[in-house]
This record gives structure tokens, C-alpha cells and sequence, in this order.
């Protein structure tokens, strides 16, 4: 339906909000991709712009409350720890933690390191060797 893609994606009363070049890029960008098909781009960009929708709504709900008007950045990554459905952005929402939190975690983790414990928390950053 090359007639359904050219009603969708002129005027203004657009059924999509996201760019749709901007997401033909970011598909383009994986090597298993050659040719996009413009109903499955207009999909791609539907099923992303109802997915966000659901990720706020979620995390707006089920935030911690401290702003009731707004959504904040620690609500998102509260959803993403917090929420199985949302865990697999855990790396993209990570919790903000002040640097010097963080120094001494890394410090923590480097004494810990030479004792021989917390080996089992790095897994998920390599490849599984087994």
C-alpha cells in the first residue's frame, strides 16, 4: 500500500508523531536491514510513539511521588529497575548517583575484587564465556 503511506504521512493531522527519517536512520543503521518498506516504518514509528506512551504512563503512575505534576528522569529509571516488562532498558535508565557515590562503589568493587567476591554482578556486562 504505497497510496496508505503517501495519506499517512502528508498534512498535519498525522497519525504519528515521531519522525519517520529519523527512524528510517536508526533502521537503516542495522547491517541485516537493506530495503524499508513504508508501511512497516509507519509501523515501527506507531509501535515506538505507543510504547513510550505506555513507558511515562507507567512510570508517572507508579512513580515515587515526589513530584505529582511531573515526570521525572527517577521515575523512568525506577520503571526500568523496578518493572520486569521494562528491565531490558535497565542500561539506558540507569539510576543517577552523585560521582562521589560512585568512586567509592568502583573503590568498594576493587577491594571487593581482591577478596574474590562480587564476580557474580559483572555477568551481564560480558558475553558468557559457558
Amino acid at each position: 500500500g504505497g497510496k496508505m503511506a503517501a495519506r499517512l504521512s502528508g498534512g498535519d493531522n498525522r497519525l504519528v508523531s515521531l519522525p519517520l527519517s529519523r527512524i528510517r536512520v536508526i533502521m537503516k543503521s542495522s547491517p541485516e536491514v537493506s530495503s524499508i518498506n513504508q508501511d512497516a516504518l509507519f509501523l515501527t514509528a506507531k509501535a515506538t510513539e505507543l510504547f513510550v506512551q505506555y513507558l511515562a504512563t507507567y512510570s508517572y503512575k507508579h512513580g515515587r511521588g515526589k513530584e505529582k505534576s511531573a515526570l521525572t528522569y527517577s521515575d523512568l529509571s525506577h520503571t526500568a529497575e523496578e518493572c520486569e516488562t521494562f528491565q531490558f532498558l535497565a542500561d539506558i535508565l540507569p539510576k543517577k548517583i552523585l560521582a562521589s557515590k560512585y568512586l567509592k562503589m568502583l573503590e568498594k568493587e576493587k577491594r571487593d575484587g581482591e577478596v574474590g567476591e562480587g564476580e557474580d554482578e559483572d555477568d551481564d556486562d560480558d558475553e558468557d564465556e559457558s
